[in-house]
């Protein structure tokens, strides 16, 4: 099992995403967030298909396209945090830490 844990910025919110893979790379997940619109997201991505999903153009993707059907912030980090977590879980990339670092002038 990954665990990927998000701070998303001046919002606030915390999300952690647990993603386990199965045999046929099918990626369940749980996402638990005090971020109403990633609680409504967590209903809508209980699993995901890993080898589908990143195969394809990021705007493609079931994760991506069900945040915007959440109405995600634009900006909001947590989508490529799942697919970071559904992409590791799968065995399909190292583990490794993203960083965004936002230098305000």
């Amino acid at each position: 099992m990954t665990k990927v844990c998000i701070s998303a910025g001046i919002c606030g919110f915390e999300t952690e995403v647990k993603a386990e893979a199965d045999d046929n790379y099918e990626v369940r997940l749980v996402i638990v967030s005090d971020c109403a619109r990633i609680q409504h997201l967590a209903t809508e991505l209980a699993s995901v298909a890993a080898l589908q999903e990143i195969s394809k153009p990021i705007n493609d993707t079931l994760v991506y396209q069900a945040a915007g059907r959440c109405r995600l912030h634009s900006a909001c980090p947590v989508p490529c945090g799942i697919m970071k977590a559904v992409e590791n879980a799968a065995g399909l990339a190292l583990p490794a830490d993203v960083q965004i670092n936002v230098l305000a002038k």
